[in-house]
């Protein structure tokens, strides 16, 4: 018999603080236990421990009485979509082999720092415990990668390598070369308290000397016997993270064609706009003549700066006409992201209590001059109304919904598909006037658009379409997929060599910005279609975005209801 106590939001949110309990990058995360030290526990036990928690909640989501309330139902159909296709990739190994270059679990042992207070000395505290920590945990993943290598379940040498390179650069050592400048926790702890430096120094080291012991036990354990894994995940395994991260079973031949069909049409723009940004210039000679002649930069502080009054002057312009920005949402913070990140700017979401603002991250390079033609889209989609705009306005409406639906459960495609609409719609308000901005908006749909075709293509090892234009016929490779994305996109070549990696290690996760925005497109225009001239956009807006998180099996149908 069904006990009538329990409730999908409620069954949501007791399986948040489960998981918030046992894994501290979650706490963290959300802004809960800021004395806490521990590391998260990337073990073979923990994933297991991990794994266990979604298991007992799929039961007692199971023994919940079916419930008439549509909010009830949506968080049911979330829930269990969401811990279904976690325990799918848990079940099959994929932690044993989750080794890769952006969104590695490895990761989590740096990010945690930045989703901590550093204001007292009991923050400075537990900072210290923090990094003593952090061996213990890079000693559990050791165990997690070894018994991969047990059972045949590896990441392919590209990530392996490319991992080795991130950690190098943690520890402020030259690639290939002697120690040289401080580790990134060295620099972390740099602002702490008089009181305990000692012990944070002391913490740092130890901390900097467990990522370098780690960094050469991949170089010469692991990677040697990566040496025949492949690249391509395969149709199985893809559709598995592709589900993961999309909340949707994927026609993927069907997403393959019609990425095609948008990269042509978006080329077609594109090679238009050229023309307006240098008359007679072809596509890549437009985007070169902006690197060295359009708009800069220069000064880490100075792009910095730039961004966040791009976002400010977003919040002031969208406010009231077509958004209702209040409170701690008209707040977010432009930062530079440090060394050792991915190559691509990213979005950190505030803290549930709002304590810890929203920060967008632009990666430098190593780079002191920042051309603009690309970064202003991309800050409309990291920042306002992308990101930021979304994940805080899901914090302000958490206790209408369950905490669950717009943290724990989000899902890849649903957040980035909504950056990337949000992208398109500045366009549609004229917010990118001259060329240059223009076209730098293009070429952001444009990579999005490569993602569909190399990310599916590539792990799929399917044929370029004869009508492509490209090397018609033959199958993606990694080189291939390389010469695609500089033959048709603005990115510099660090970038597209990141780009790459990041597909092959992350199957699944690309083709959601595009996939995404589709399904946001559609939905909006089926709301047109339902209301006519009762359509008021900014309601629009505000009800899509205080739905929290959907999976694509439900986006675009959802929206059209509202």
């Amino acid at each position: 018999m069904a006990d009538e106590s329990i409730t999908p939001r409620g069954t949501a949110d007791a399986h948040l603080d489960q998981v918030a309990a046992h894994d501290p990058m979650t706490s963290a995360w959300l802004g809960l236990n800021p004395g806490d030290d521990r590391q998260p526990d990337l073990s073979p036990e923990g994933f297991e421990a991990h794994a266990e928690t979604a298991r007992r909640s799929l039961a007692v989501l199971d023994a919940a009485p079916a419930s008439e309330d549509p909010a009830e139902q949506v968080c049911a159909r979330l829930l269990r979509e969401r811990l279904t296709a976690e325990l799918a990739m848990h079940d099959t190994g994929e932690n044993f082999r989750q080794l890769r270059t952006v969104g590695a679990h490895v990761d989590q042992v740096r990010t945690i720092f930045s989703f901590m207070p550093t204001t007292t000395d009991e923050d400075w505290a537990a900072v210290a415990g923090r990094l003593r920590n952090l061996p213990g945990a890079l000693d559990g993943y050791r165990a997690t990668l070894t018994e991969g290598i047990s059972r045949g379940l590896l990441a392919a040498p590209r990530q392996a390598a490319g991992v080795i390179g991130q950690l190098t650069d943690w520890t402020g050592e030259a690639a290939g070369g002697p120690a040289g400048g401080a580790s990134w926790f060295a620099g972390f702890v740099a602002d702490g308290t008089d009181r305990l430096r000692p012990e944070l120094d002391a913490a740092a080291r130890r901390a900097t000397a467990a990522v370098a012991g780690f960094r050469d036990w991949l170089r010469d354990t692991y990677l040697p016997a990566t040496a025949d894994t492949p690249d391509a995940v395969g149709r199985e395994r893809y559709l598995r993270a592709a589900r993961s991260n999309t909340g949707a079973d994927l026609d993927l031949d069907e997403a393959y064609a019609w990425a095609w069909d948008e990269f042509h049409r978006t080329l077609a723009e594109m090679r238009a706009e050229a023309g307006r940004v240098l008359p007679g210039a072809t596509l890549l000679e437009a985007m070169r003549h902006l690197d060295g002649h359009g708009h800069v930069v220069k000064g880490e502080e100075a792009v910095r700066d730039w961004l966040q009054q791009l976002m400010d002057e977003a919040i002031t312009t969208l406010d009231g006409s077509h958004f209702d920005l209040s409170g701690p949402i008209r707040t977010v913070e432009s930062r530079i992201a440090p060394p050792g990140s991915a190559s691509g700017p990213y979005y950190q979401g505030p803290s549930l209590d709002f304590s810890r603002p929203g920060r967008t991250y632009l990666p430098t390079l190593g780079q002191d001059t920042f051309p603009t033609w690309q970064l202003v889209s991309i800050w409309y989609h990291e920042g306002v109304p992308g990101h930021h705009l979304q994940l805080a306005q899901w914090v302000a409406v958490a206790d209408r919904l369950s905490r669950y639906q717009v943290t724990e459960g989000m899902v890849s495609a649903n957040i980035e598909g909504w950056a990337l609409y949000a992208e398109r719609f500045m366009d549609e308000l004229g917010c990118y006037a001259d060329p240059e901005r223009r076209l730098g908006f293009l070429d952001g749909q444009m990579l999005r658009t490569i993602r569909v075709i190399v990310d599916i293509g590539m792990h799929l090892e399917l044929a370029v379409p004869a009508d492509s234009g490209f090397h018609p016929g033959e199958r993606w490779t990694p080189a291939l997929a390389t010469e695609f994305l500089a033959t048709y996109n603005g990115s510099p070549a660090a970038r597209r060599s990141s780009e790459i990696d990041r597909y092959l290690g992350w199957p699944g996760q690309a083709i959601g910005y595009k996939l995404g925005e589709r399904a946001w497109l559609q939905g909006r225009a089926a709301a047109k279609r339902r209301l006519g001239a009762a359509f008021d956009l900014k309601a629009w807006h505000m009800k899509a975005l205080s739905q929290g998180s959907l999976g694509l099996d439900d986006l675009a149908d959802n929206l059209a209801a509202l």
